[in-house]
Order: structure tokens, then C-alpha cells, then sequence
């Protein structure tokens, strides 16, 4: 087999709400969202015979099989590095359903990650790993101050303006204003707003950043065979793809020629299209890995969407809105729905082809979604049935 495509499916997809205190353990979290999945697909949670992880999980999958009654697991990988893990995880169930390994694959993601541990305050977490240990004593303590270097090389080189960013946030707010599982779904957000917002990490202010939530996801794979029999019109997997650039690094690329390039994207993107066999001009609708503004617009770019030093301009006039060029991020995404590493994306990105969104794209047939920036990722390209 020298292809994935349209050899597995999506058929379920479960969320729990979101918010700043869940009130619940990350254990609970996950398993609503299994189960929230598994009755979308109309299957038995039992049925299941292979789960798929984030490694930065709290939960480990023998828990997870025991309490769901579990009895013959055979497929239990884990994806690494964090938000680049999200596309991975639905790769590897695809991979397992296509070579027969197992029929009902669950990926989940669940994280307490306003009311827990806060990824955006790491820096007691990374002094002594690796290569982080030579940039924090310049004060590169969080992954907002590290994008920032980034975002400041691309308006250097290309003239991007800070009003760029803040296109990207509105636009993906106004969806978040429409979909009431958003976080910010009370909350409008406008250019001015953004413009004077808090400063955190020049030239990123607070309205740059993602969100910090509690919550999870899941979705299930299966083969289309099984598919038909299910309740959910199937969401077909056309390509899934992992990658990574030169001089390997988590969220620092300073040693690169050219830190405004994405090459963990660059150098995937060209793989993921030949798989799917359509390009940037068939996508319809995109869910964008959004942790930070400007990483949208350097993932344009790398995509092909535009070429590099155009994703400042290609955002601004609401481009990445309902009826722009690319509408992108209909749920809000990770800046204004919640950011549970991405997972909640590759949701949207079914409901999209479902046709069930809050912020439905008008005939949509074909969806890219990516995983975290800067960092080894993955991608999907999905399609309607």
C-alpha cells in the first residue's frame, strides 16, 4: 500500500464543554469525550480496539481501556511533541485501520490546562531540556516570547504590520461569536481592541495568544466499509503526514537560515498534497494551528495558500472570514474557541464537511487542518463523503 488516501475515515467526534475550571480530573475529561464519540458513531465504546494518544497525556492508556471495559486492545501508540501530536494521532489510527491492525480507533486529547499546569508559564518546566537551556537566560522563557522573535524577523524581511495579527484574531473571534461551545463566544473583539491590548512579548499582545482551557476531544476512525453502517455520513482521510525541518527544535528555530520559514510545514506540505491529489486552490475551509497570530500567517505561506512574505497581506480585508479567500478557523480556533492542542480543530474540520457547523462554509468538500507550530508536526487533508 503506498497511499493512505480514502483507505479510513472519521465516523465519531466528542467534546466535553470548555472552560477555565472544569471542575473534574483529566481521566473523566477523556472519557466523556470517548464516549461523547463513540455514541456520534453509534458504536459501543466496547467495540473499540485501538487508542491513540498525545505522550503529553496524563492519561495512560491501560486506565483509559479499563474504564471503558476494554478486553482486547490492539493498537495503543502515542504521538509526540504536544500540539504537533493532533493530525499524528488520527495518521496513526489511519494507518492501523488501513492495514487491517484494528476496526474502531479512538484519538483523544484532555488537559486541565487553565485550572492545572499552564503551558504558557513554563519557565520552571524547561532550563534543563535540551536546547532551551541556551536561550532562556536571554529571557526566552515562554512560547509566546519565542514566536515573537519570529514574528519580528517577518516584519523586518516582508513589512508585516501588527494590524496583520490582529485581522487573523478578529477574524477568528467573529466565528467564536457565532458558536456557543466558543470560550469567547460573548466577547467581540475589533482591530482598535487588538491594537491596544496588553503587551506581552513585543509585538505580541494578549489578544496574539490562544487560549487557556480545560476540556478534551476524541474522535474515532474506522474503515469506509464499516462506515457505511454507522450513523454519521463518513468524513474521508485523503492525506495525513508528519514532518520536521533542518536543526531539529521545540519552538525555537534560531539556528536555521531563515527563522520566518515553518519548515516542519514547507517541507511536509508538498507530501501532503501529492497524497490527497488536489492543492492549496481545492481547499475550502481551513483549521489553522493557531496558538499565536502570526504563526497563521507564516502557515499560509508555507501551505502555498500565498507566496513567502505574502501572508500579511493575504489576511487583511477579513480574507480568512465566511466568503473571504479562505475561511479559516470557523469555530474560533485555539485563539478563540479553546486550545486543547489542536484536537478541537480537527473537530470543526468535520463538522465542517458534516455541514453541521455553527459557521458552516457553504459547500464544503475539502478541509486542511494543521498541528502546532515550530516544532515536529502533522497535518490532514479530510474530505466529504
Amino acid at each position: 500500500m503506498d497511499s493512505l488516501k480514502d483507505k479510513s475515515c472519521i465516523v465519531g467526534i466528542g467534546e466535553t464543554e470548555y472552560s477555565k475550571n472544569s471542575g473534574r480530573s483529566e481521566m473523566r475529561l477523556a472519557l466523556e469525550a470517548i464516549k461523547t464519540a463513540c455514541n456520534d458513531a453509534g458504536i459501543n465504546p466496547k467495540e473499540l480496539d485501538g487508542i491513540v494518544r498525545f505522550s503529553v497525556d496524563s492519561n495512560q492508556v491501560d486506565e483509559i481501556a479499563r474504564n471503558l471495559g476494554l478486553e482486547n486492545l490492539r493498537f495503543f501508540p502515542e504521538v509526540f511533541f504536544g500540539g504537533g501530536a493532533g493530525c499524528g494521532t488520527v495518521q496513526m489510527a489511519a494507518m492501523a485501520v488501513a492495514l487491517g491492525k484494528a476496526k474502531y480507533v479512538a484519538c483523544f486529547r484532555a488537559l486541565n490546562e487553565r485550572s492545572g499546569f499552564r503551558y504558557g508559564q513554563m519557565a520552571m518546566a524547561m532550563p534543563m531540556m535540551g536546547h532551551f537551556q541556551y536561550s532562556i537566560p536571554f529571557g526566552l522563557m515562554a512560547p509566546g516570547s519565542m514566536v515573537a522573535v519570529m514574528a519580528v524577523r517577518h516584519m523586518h524581511l516582508y513589512g508585516t504590520k501588527t494590524t496583520d495579527f490582529g485581522e487573523v484574531a478578529v477574524a477568528f473571534r467573529k466565528h467564536a461569536n457565532k458558536n456557543p461551545r466558543a470560550m469567547m463566544h460573548s466577547k467581540t473583539l475589533t482591530i482598535e481592541e487588538h491594537a491596544n491590548a496588553r503587551m506581552i512579548a513585543y509585538p505580541l499582545r494578549l489578544f496574539d495568544y490562544c487560549q487557556e482551557s480545560d476540556g478534551a476531544c476524541a474522535v474515532i476512525v474506522t474503515s469506509p466499509d464499516r462506515a457505511k453502517h454507522l450513523k454519521q455520513k463518513p468524513v474521508y482521510i485523503m492525506a495525513a503526514e508528519q514532518g520536521t525541518g533542518s536543526w531539529m527544535e521545540m519552538m525555537t528555530s534560531y539556528q536555521r537560515k531563515d527563522i520566518t520559514d515553518l519548515e516542519e510545514y514547507t517541507r511536509m506540505a508538498p507530501h501532503l498534497w501529492k497524497e490527497a491529489g488536489i492543492g492549496p486552490k481545492d481547499i475550502d475551509c481551513a483549521q489553522i494551528y493557531d496558538a499565536f497570530t502570526p504563526l497563521v500567517i507564516m502557515q499560509l505561506e508555507s501551505y502555498g495558500f500565498c507566496k513567502r512574505g505574502e501572508g500579511g497581506p493575504f489576511v487583511r480585508n477579513g480574507a480568512l472570514e465566511i466568503g473571504g479567500k479562505l475561511p479559516t478557523n470557523t469555530s474560533g480556533g485555539c485563539l478563540s474557541e479553546a486550545y486543547i492542542h489542536g484536537m478541537n480543530q480537527i473537530i470543526e474540520g468535520v463538522r465542517q464537511l458534516r455541514g453541521t457547523s455553527f459557521v458552516q462554509v457553504p459547500k464544503c468538500k475539502h478541509v486542511l487542518v494543521t498541528s502546532g507550530s515550530g516544532i515536529p508536526t502533522s497535518a490532514l487533508i479530510l474530505r466529504s463523503a
